[in-house]
């Protein structure tokens, strides 16, 4: 019989030694190439131009990424299908009517775009995904900046070319334009800051909050602290933390925040030499993935620009400051907590920090080396991600991959597929579309990035999950409860001389929510380890295995609604499947 060893990921050291058993193992049996080193990864160009630049990017469980921009400069270079036309007269550009789309919905699996309809401004906007799987929308700027857009997840034929945005017109109680969404333990938004915004507030409302705007709108102090000449505390970093409580971090400072009864319970040192990471410093943030049943949660910061930074731009002779090249980590749970301080191998401003499917890497792409957000303020692109081990011992923690050709600066975004790629696009320094004559014109492509777990010398170990079907329905499932994913690995179904199995390694599973990026943050994202309670080989059955899992036990770990879950063989991940989590 196959057997399958479990192995602890208790220390960074064994579990490298581990990985590298696995591979040398299952290289020696079944005459597999090793996986590539430092320098992996590979890129891919998807779509030349989607019409439309990749401001905001929002995977949802129909495998197709919601994209969209802004509305207020003029024509995208996507039409608006069957002649349709938008004619708003707040419209600042085009109030007589636009026939170009400002929003389209990629589908992955057939490489396509479709444009969709979204009526007033989304520009510098946040997102939720509601349980359900609909995406929500906040904010933006002019006739926009109070709405709430839903956008569904378009199921089967009948509807997938009418299915487009709803809009509901001053849905929020204060002006939202670079706030922060974090979906709640209840299913809710919490909505959080924005341009002279001190304050937060919820999405949707409930009904006492919906008679009042005074009740629906909670002022925050901590974000008029933490302003500064150059605004550097837009697009705060929120965190749900395993208590419940939101780690909220703007400019250079953190809190733990009672959202419940608006209370402060832990104020955190401020990060480093006290230099500005929010917009538009922008750099980065990522809660780190969660042990099954956690007790410890860890938040990693990387990037950012200098304070003056911004100001220093503008003027006939601006100067771009390098951007700052530490990263801080910090355990939020800690008693006294301390952040600390880690070196990226080059400087990045407007990095995006994506959690990967195995739970052992952090990639950090897209962004430039000097300047920092807005118009025209950067100049030296950040072609060659970078991948971050949190596992590993400090000092081997990062390892710099294949570069693109494309500069992905302001207004870019990244987010994670199902396949386990990075879906990358965007990047428009301009206030409007421009092509020609400028050092970076705007970007309307769409790129893949591969990372090295993809290379084709490690299909021979990667796990593919064959129940539940990855395109089937998504799979229900209740908080707690003990879910079964039947899985194969070619490697372990080849037999070594004598007749003795190749070995599989260390097993575990993942689950991954979704992230809505924009200005260099992936809001919501969420990487958690399940709790594996049982691995067996199938009878009759070479290379298949079960394994069962268990959910996460609350709407606090897990907030309801639509993940990826993986199953992960060594540092190899499979395709993901889906899986809703609710009470039932």
């Amino acid at each position: 019989m196959e057997l399958i060893r479990l192995v602890r990921k208790d220390h960074a050291c064994g579990h490298l030694l581990a990985r590298l058993l696995l591979l040398a193992a299952c290289a020696c049996a079944a005459g597999i190439a090793p996986a590539r080193g430092a320098g992996g990864g590979r890129w891919d160009l998807l779509q030349r131009s989607i019409g439309v630049s990749a401001m905001h990017m929002q995977l949802l469980h129909n495998d197709r990424v919601i994209i969209f921009d802004r509305t207020d400069f003029g024509q995208s270079n996507l039409s608006l299908p069957d002649g349709r036309c938008r004619v708003n007269p707040r419209e600042r550009v085009l109030p007589s009517g636009d026939c170009t789309a400002h929003s389209a919905e990629y589908d992955v699996a057939a490489n396509a775009v479709r444009p969709l309809f979204v009526f007033t401004d989304t520009w510098c906007s946040s997102g939720t995904v509601a349980p359900d799987g609909t995406l929500v929308q906040t904010g933006g700027w002019n006739d926009g900046i109070r709405n709430a857009r839903t956008m569904p997840a378009c199921a089967g034929a009948s509807n997938a070319s009418s299915c487009d945005w709803s809009e509901k017109q001053d849905a929020l109680a204060a002006n939202r334009w670079y706030a922060t969404n974090q979906i709640l333990p209840d299913g809710r938004a919490f909505v959080v800051g924005g341009r002279r915004q001190f304050s937060y507030e919820f999405y949707p409302k409930a009904a006492a909050e919906q008679q009042a705007t005074s009740s629906a709108v909670i002022q925050m102090p901590f974000l008029v602290q933490t302003r500064d000449p150059e605004e550097n505390n837009l697009y705060p970093f929120v965190h749900l933390n395993i208590d419940g409580n939101l780690f909220i971090f703007a400019n250079n400072r953190a809190i733990l925040l009672d959202y419940r009864s608006n209370k402060i319970v832990r104020t955190y040192p401020v990060l480093g030499g006290g230099e500005p990471r929010n917009y538009p410093s922008s750099g980065s943030s990522v809660l780190l993935p969660l042990k099954p049943n956690p007790t410890e949660a860890e938040v990693l910061v990387c990037g950012g620009a200098p304070a003056g930074s911004y100001n220093a731009t503008k003027g006939g002779s601006g100067t771009f400051v390098p951007a700052l090249t530490t990263c801080g980590r910090i355990k939020i749970t800690d008693a006294q907590p301390a952040w600390v301080i880690e070196t990226m191998p080059s400087p990045r401003v407007m990095g995006d920090m994506i959690l990967l499917p195995n739970g052992a890497e952090v990639a950090i792409i897209n962004g430039a080396a000097d300047g920092t957000a807005g118009w025209e303020s950067a100049r030296t692109p950040a072609y060659a991600p970078v991948l971050y081990r949190p596992d590993h011992a400090p000092g081997d923690r990062f390892e710099t991959q294949d570069a693109t050709g494309v500069a992905r600066l302001y207004h870019s975004s990244a987010v994670l597929l199902r396949d386990g790629r990075l879906l990358v696009g965007g990047s428009n320094p301009h206030t409007y579309y421009n092509f020609s004559n400028v050092q970076f014109p705007t970007d309307l492509s769409l790129e893949a990035f591969s990372p090295e777990y993809l290379d084709p010398s490690n299909d021979p170990l990667r796990p593919k999950i064959l129940r539940p079907s990855p395109t089937g329905a998504a799979t229900s499932a209740a908080y707690g409860a003990t879910v079964t994913l039947q899985f194969s690995v070619p490697a372990s179904a080849r037999r070594r001389r004598g007749g003795a199995a190749g070995l599989l390694g260390e097993v575990s599973v993942t689950m991954v929510a979704p992230s809505f990026t924009t200005h260099s943050f992936a809001m919501n994202q969420r990487l958690l380890f399940l709790e594996v309670t049982k691995t067996a080989a199938v009878r009759g059955h070479a290379g298949t295995y079960n394994v069962s899992v268990t959910m996460p036990a609350t709407a606090v770990l897990a907030p309801p609604g639509y993940y990826m879950v993986f199953v992960v063989n060594g540092h190899i991940p499979s395709e993901g499947i889906w899986v809703h989590i609710q009470s039932q």
